[in-house]
């Protein structure tokens, strides 16, 4: 069936994401975002490409023809940074437009191909239906990434963790603690959110720590991204352990 929450989403979280890029002068773009290493530039061009990958699995379940999200990681990055070196318009332009492109591919997408198997960038099995999800992960988390106005600033632009719907975020959470106990070279956890009541325990190395915090602050935590991007002003966590990547 058609996931219609997390299409729902996709098209909350673009919107979000579209306005926060109209926020910015042609001179902010690069400047720094809060990923390390990366300018503004590179992280919307990441945008536009991952937009891009999503519609080859688009096709991929429409079609049954094999097509992979990137050629390989090297193409990826090369193209990545190509479309960092577009004129700032002419980047503004692909963000939105392959955005539209993702979303108008999803709209005719058959009923039956939403059971459709892909592989994702990862080389993890997943139905078609879970393209919207990882679609709405990424311009939700990368809205933030942004960090609109001055850099790490909370809710610049409506765009900080605190600003998101609460239901997006509690899916955030059971999606990062999945993956963190999946992969396991982490600590054990117990998480919980002061806010909403939400729950999580992540597989890990040792006796599980318990961290809580409101749902905003956990997500920042989780994904790897600075308290400052929660909520403003956010508070400090106690006995939270540092995390390797998430993803």
């Amino acid at each position: 069936m058609r996931p219609e929450q997390t299409l729902d989403w996709m098209r909350d979280g673009t919107e979000r994401l579209l306005g926060a890029v109209a926020a910015l002068d042609d001179a902010d773009l690069d400047e720094p975002c809060l990923l390390p290493g990366w300018n503004r530039r590179y992280l919307l061009s990441h945008l536009a490409a991952n937009a891009g990958a999503l519609r080859n699995l688009v096709y991929w379940a429409r079609t049954g023809e094999e097509r992979r999200m990137y050629a390989s990681p090297e193409q990826r990055d090369a193209d990545i940074t190509a479309g960092a070196r577009r004129p700032a318009g002419e980047l503004r332009a692909w963000v939105a437009s392959s955005a539209d492109a993702l979303a108008g591919d999803l709209a005719t997408l058959p009923e039956p191909a939403w059971d459709a198997q892909v592989i994702t960038a990862q080389g993890i099995t997943r139905s078609a239906a879970e393209i919207p999800w990882m679609r709405a992960r990424e311009v939700f988390v990368h809205a933030v990434d942004l960090a609109c106005g001055a850099v790490g600033e909370a809710g610049a632009g409506g765009a900080g963790f605190a600003d998101q719907p609460a239901a997006f975020l509690g899916a955030l959470l059971d999606d990062v603690t999945a993956r963190r106990g999946a992969v396991g070279t982490g600590p054990a956890l117990v998480v919980s959110a002061t806010d909403t009541g939400g729950r999580w325990q992540v597989a890990g190395a040792g006796a599980p720590t318990a961290v809580s915090a409101p749902l905003a602050v956990l997500a920042a935590w989780l994904t790897g991204r600075p308290a400052s991007s929660a909520s403003a002003p956010a508070p400090a966590l106690r006995d939270a352990p540092a995390l390797p990547p998430w993803l």
